[in-house]
Formats: C-alpha cells, structure tokens, sequence
C-alpha cells in the first residue's frame, strides 16, 4: 500500500499530522539531601491502583505521573506540568529526582520497598521483578510516549485504499508497519536524545564491574561517552534475547506467549521492547489484541531529560511523532529475526558507545554505516518523504535541528550532564536542579499548566479534581464549563461555583437585588434601606429625598459593579440624573438606597458552613522611609500573585491619573517617600481589579457575623453563595446596628479565598468538590 501517493491524491495532508497523544513519567522521591525515599506514596493522592493520573511504578518511592489523551503532543507535555507541578507541590519535604538513574540507594536492599498495593498480586509481580533483575535496576525511570493516528484520518485512509481488509485488520497492519520503522530507528533516539551517563556508586552492582567507566566524583562513575546507560546493555531490558514479530498482530502475541512459555518472561508486560503494541484496555493484554486489535504504540525510548523542568522537550516528542508518520508513508518491508537483533545490537550501541570514537552501526549482516553520517542519511530522507506528503516547514524545523546536532557533533545532553556532575557532584547538582524546579512550580502554583486559558476560581478546581483522581471533560471551554466523573457519579459544573447543588429560583433569587433584599428581610436581617424604581421619572421627581448624597445607585441585576453610582455629598440635579441613566442602561429597574457604613467583607459558604472570610484593602503601599511611592509600587508588583488581565489572583497596582488625584487630595505624589511602616492608599475602591489586596480574616472574624452571612445564604436556599457584608467595627463581637448586608451572590469567585495577599489557602475547592458527592480516592 503506497500510503504517500494516497495521502497526496485524496488530499489527506491535513489530517496527516492529527493524532492522540499521551504521556507517562516516572520520578523517584528523595529527601532534602538527595537520598531515595524511604515513605509511603502521599496519601494526599489516595488509591495508587485507582487513581488516573497519579501512581507509583516499580517502587513505593517511584512516582508515575499518567496524562489523559490529547490532540497534540504539546498539550499532553503541558499536562505533564501540571501533574509534575501537582506532585511536587504536594510533597513534605521531600523533592521529585530529576534523573532517570536513582539518587543515594540505602546500602541494604530490603529498605528498598515494592509499591505497596491492597492486590497482592499487584505487590507480588513487583516483587517477582526485584528478585529477578534486581531492585536497583528496576529504579531507572524514563518516559514513555503513546500514540495513535486520528480515527478520521484512518477512515478516510481506508476508504481511499479498498483492498478487501477490514478497517480493523487495515488499522492492525498501519501500526505494525510504523512499529518497524520505529524500532529500525530507534537507535537514532537513543543518540539524539539520551541524557544519562552518570551513576551513584550505590547504584552499581557487580554486573556493572566488567564495564569501562571512569571515577568521576567521590560517589558517582561516568560510563565514558555514552549517551543513555538506561538504554544500553545494563539498562532497562529484558535478560535474554527473544524474537518478537512485529509482521502481523497474530505473530507478535504468538511469540511473546512463546517467550512466557520458554520462561524469558511471565507476562506480555514484561517484554522490555522499545515499543509495545496496545490494546483498548489494560487488563488481558495479549487477549484484548487479539479479541479487539491494536489501539496505539507506546514509545518507551526516552530518559528523563534533567536539562528540563519536567524532563521531557517538546523537540524529543516532535521527532518521534514525525519518524511514526514516516513509518506509515514510506515503502512497506518486514521485520526477520535477524533485522529484529540488529535492532537491538543498533540501540546498545547508540546507548553505550563512546562518542568521542566512531561508532559504526549494523545496516546489514555484512554492511556497517558511520552512525552520525547515517543518521544524518535517515533524518534527509524522513524530511524529503514528509515535504513531498505536503507537511509545513515549521513542523519539519525539528529535522533540521537534529541534523545539524548531529552535523555539529554537539556533546549529548548525558555529557553535558556529566560534566555538571563533576563539577558540583552527583546528589548536589540534582538536587540543586530539583529545588530549582520545585520554586519553579511554587512561584506559579495558583495556575494549572496548559488551562491558563480558563478563570483562576476553574483551573483551582480542575486542579483540586485531577488531584482527587476525578475524570473531567470540557462541554464549553470557553465559557468554563466542565464535567466532573467518579464512577457513576457526574457533575456538571460552570466556573467552578454555579452547579446543580442550587436550583434555578434560587440563582434568579441572588441575581434580583430587590428579591434578595426581600428575602433577607424577611428573614430578620438588616439590609440597606431604600426604593426600587422602573422608570427614570418617577425616580427624577425624589431627587429632593436624595440631594443631599450618601446613596448609591444601582441596577437591580448587575455583576462586577457594573452601572453602580455612589454619592458620599451633597448631589447636582444633573448629576443625579446622569446616574440614574446609567444605572437603567443595565436593567429595567433600579434601586436608590442608604449609603451604608463600614468595611466591606466576603464570606464565603457552602452547604450552611461559612468557610471562608476575606476584607478587600484599597490599592496601597507601605513606606519605609527611603523608598518613593513610585519605587515601592515597583516593588509590590514582583509579587508573583500579581499580573495583568485577570489571569493571577491579585492585579498589578498602576499609577495612572485616579492614583495621582488620589495622592494629591492627600498632599502627595509619586514621588513621595512615606514614613517607615506608613501605609499610604493610593485609591478610595478596595477592588481586587485595580491593584487592592486580599487579606484572610476568617478566624478574625466574630462567630456572629458568620452566622449571619449562613442565614443570609439559607435564606434563598442557596448550598453556595457569596455574602457580602459591612460591619462597622470588626472588632465588635455583637451585631447589632453594626452590619449592614449589601448583596448574595450565586457565583462567587473561590481563587480569592484559595490564594489571598495574605492569610490562608481556604482550600474551597475541596469543600466543593466533596459538596458534589465526589471523594478523594
């Protein structure tokens, strides 16, 4: 089947490129000081063998980060962030290795504990696994990359090529001829992208003592040149030598139950290939291929890459997806026994071989090729087949990338490594990069990598959810609107508040000012008085109950504070009805009410509990006696919660012309240099939008007024509402005539709550989550 010419005349080019791509990482614990951890997997992410994105591999300190599956490669290494970031943060004292080789192993193996699961049998194999290839070896780490064709894609390719094959046994025979390239190239990964040359003296056994390696520091050895030790002969591999077809689905199950039936290995899972066939599920594998065919290849070539935060380069996952598509275009052969062992004597070498020598490759029985200029050969003839199938340059930048390392002889990422290693020393410099790593993840924790797109209050929860182990969809990313799974349980959920815990009436309810201060009244709390207008007459014929200011007015349906006027003096007719204008050019009704006293408040509630409180401080500075205004706003602004466009929970603090009329009515300007612990405000309105702080004052907060703020809530039956509230004197324990209820709100943002200026993370995503009915696994 010449796949190229079909591509090209059926015009197939655009959906070439389209795939599902998924991640998974293996990271090992350590402490502080770069030892192997000796604690139980966090508990903070509840069942291993249940949870979808956060286990363990080999090891009870071996962490495997798994992603979802995603329409590109970027968007599954930035899930792989945000579960790298998620996992680090989460930790206690404790840092993820960066390195696919382990760090300080206890002397005594026993301290070394098997993943601990509630199957035994789960438990056992790992155990089987440590007394066969020994524990140490079953520590090295790496990454693996699944992917599949788009099924629109592999239906259009069918139907173009009629040839008698059913569309499954047509998708079984497009996998196992992309798996035969792969694996005749894979060596060519191996050299571009190994980042492992370095071992601890812990690590190394007697199997390692015949093997050239040179004492690199006190504690760690350099395997001299090589570019991946976890893909080499010592490395992550089975023990013996077994032939596996990859030239038709029925061979390939036949001879890995073969290799189970000689004894090489006791399960299809522990065939250590390069690349693995798999099915539609993870239990029964060889069944399921056989039953339901092949579903996607998973790679699992690549080494933990240190040089990066999450160990993994967007460049690594490029080049492997583009030598997947060439395998499907490029002319058809089939795989021998002896084509199958020179692959794997090409990976060793490319793994193990010293590239300040020449390395000389298997191309034949009988033919060997210089590697470099042989791989220089492959990746020329993967970019011409890809151009003439019509794929952009800018995807096939990544060619010319690789060629021209390979061109350049540019040191590997593992010599690079290495030569860190021997400068700062083996646990010293991993360490250095994993701490450098983990402030990475700190300094940014209020996102979730790959969802900045999303509000800050849906990306805490999503967050909160992928942590919990719960499944998620997006039905309309745009407007924040997410489905929630946990067996058979599922929640629909809008902007992380508005869900199906509160009913229409009650929404509607918080959303009509007029019908919220009835219900609050009703209810026996105090609300600010006032009088509700429909029409801008009969509002115009009060200005005289009105003139003489301290009132505000408002829409009877607003967010954001949008239409709102408020008049602290003494009124002009004009003014008055410019206001009024306002306020009706957002609602057909309007109210005019008591300008009411106090410092205003946020309580948050959930299901009759008031979880949270928050005060709203106006933009501001404190001096300290040397500094300018100007110079001390700069200073605010580094605060990593700080940005522009909403997109972090605080807001940078400008100095614009409200600031400057501000100042001036306080005899100061931006050149000011305040006194030492003076703070000076630099705007009368305490929004969070035009650089206020939020400060935690939940446990300041009297009992009283938070009892209030649940009455208030239950009185329009609300299971999650914001209460806003002006309280006179915070200090006074007693309510009465000194709060005053301003508004309810049916979808109050909780990222204000989760990380305020100062004060605690209120955590207000898990309380809605266990709202819902979901539970942490």
């Amino acid at each position: 089947m010449d796949f190229l010419q079909l591509v090209k005349q059926h015009n197939l080019t655009s959906l070439l490129c389209d795939g599902n791509f998924g991640l998974e990482k293996e990271n090992i614990r350590t402490d502080l000081n770069g030892n192997l951890s000796l604690t139980p997997h966090p508990e903070v992410f509840g069942d291993k063998a249940k949870h979808p994105y956060i286990t363990t591999d080999f090891a009870e300190a071996q962490v495997e980060m798994v992603t979802p599956i995603f329409a590109t490669s970027q968007q599954a290494l930035n899930f792989m962030e945000a579960l790298h970031d998620l996992v680090s943060l989460e930790l206690k004292n404790e840092l993820l290795w960066p390195y696919s080789l382990p760090p300080k192993l206890p002397i005594e193996d026993n301290l070394i504990r098997e993943a601990q699961f509630a199957n035994p049998e789960i438990t056992e194999y790992r155990e089987y696994l440590a007394a066969k290839y020994g524990k140490r070896k079953q520590l090295l780490s790496g990454v693996h990359f699944n992917f599949s064709f788009a099924d629109s894609f592999l239906q259009q390719l069918y139907c173009a090529n009629p040839n008698g094959l059913s569309f499954r046994e047509f998708k079984d025979q497009v996998y196992l001829k992309v798996a035969r390239y792969y694996l005749k190239f894979c060596w060519l990964v191996i050299y571009l992208t190994g980042a492992n040359s370095v071992a601890h003296a812990t690590y190394l056994s007697q199997e390692h003592a015949q093997r050239k390696k040179t004492k690199l520091t006190e504690d760690s050895y350099y395997f001299d040149g090589a570019s991946s030790f976890r893909n080499g002969v010592s490395g992550y591999r089975n023990l013996d030598y077994f032939y596996v077809s990859y030239n038709s689905l029925y061979d390939y199950i036949a001879d890995i139950k073969q290799a189970i039936s000689s004894g090489h290995i006791i399960a299809a899972k522990e065939y250590y290939s390069q690349l693995r066939l798999k099915g539609h599920t993870k239990s029964g594998v060889l069944d399921d291929l056989y039953n339901n065919g092949i579903n996607y290849v998973e790679i699992r070539t690549l080494d933990l890459n240190p040089l990066t935060k999450v160990g993994i380069t967007p460049e690594s996952l490029e080049l492997i997806h583009l030598i997947l598509i060439y395998g499907l275009l490029a002319p058809d052969f089939l795989m021998s026994d002896e084509e199958y062992r020179l692959a794997n004597q090409n990976q060793i070498l490319a793994a193990d071989s010293n590239r300040s020598q020449e390395i000389w490759l298997h191309y034949s029985t009988t033919e060997a090729k210089h590697l470099q200029n042989r791989g220089i050969e492959v990746l020329q003839q993967i970019y011409t087949t890809l151009s003439e199938a019509g794929i952009s340059q800018n995807k096939l930048a990544v060619l010319d990338y690789y060629q021209q390392r390979l061109q350049d002889n540019q040191p590997s990422y593992a010599c690079e490594i290495a030569k860190q290693v021997a400068e700062n020393g083996y646990s010293d410099y991993f360490i250095n990069l994993a701490t450098k790593y983990f402030d990475l993840s700190k300094r940014h924790n209020y996102q979730f990598c790959g969802f900045e797109d999303l509000e800050l209050s849906t990306q805490i929860l999503l967050k909160e959810a992928v942590k919990w182990g719960l499944k998620f969809k997006f039905l309309d990313r745009q407007d924040n609107f997410i489905s929630l799974t946990q067996g058979k349980l599922t929640q629909y959920i809008k902007q992380a508040t508005k869900t199906s815990l509160d009913n229409y009436a009650t929404i509607l309810a918080m959303e009509n000012k007029l019908v919220t201060k009835q219900l609050l009244t009703d209810n026996g709390l105090i609300v600010a008085n006032g009088e509700n207008y429909t029409q801008l007459t009969d509002a115009l014929a009060n200005y005289s109950r009105y003139q003489q200011g301290k009132i505000v007015i408002k829409p009877n349906s607003t967010n954001f504070g949008q239409g709102i006027t408020i008049f602290k003096q003494a009124c002009s007719y004009s003014d008055f009805n410019y206001a009024l204008n306002y306020a009706f050019s957002f609602d057909q009704q309007i109210l005019i009410e008591q300008l009411a006293e106090g410092q205003e408040y946020r309580f948050f509630v959930i299901d009759g509990q008031c979880l949270a409180v928050l005060y709203r401080e106006p933009a501001n500075v404190i001096g300290d006696g040397k500094s300018t205004i100007s110079q001390l706003v700069t200073l605010k602004n580094l605060d990593p919660l700080r940005g522009t466009g909403y997109v972090t929970p605080l807001e940078k603090i400008t100095l614009g012309e409200t600031e400057a009329l501000f100042l001036a009515e306080q005899g100061l300007d931006f050149n000011s240099i305040p006194e030492f612990k003076h703070k000076i405000y630099l705007r009368e309105n305490s929004n969070i939008s035009t650089g206020g702080d939020s400060l935690d004052v939940t446990e300041l907060m009297p009992k009283a007024y938070k009892r209030i703020a649940v009455k208030a809530a239950n009185s329009c039956q609300a299971r999650i509402c914001g209460v806003d509230m002006l309280i006179r004197d915070i200090s006074n324990p007693y309510p009465e005539n000194n709060y005053t209820l301003i508004e309810l709100n049916f979808n109050p943002a909780i990222h204000i709550h989760t990380y305020p200026y100062q004060g605690k993370n209120r955590k207000l995503a898990k309380k809605i989550l266990d709202a819902l009915g979901f539970n942490s696994l």
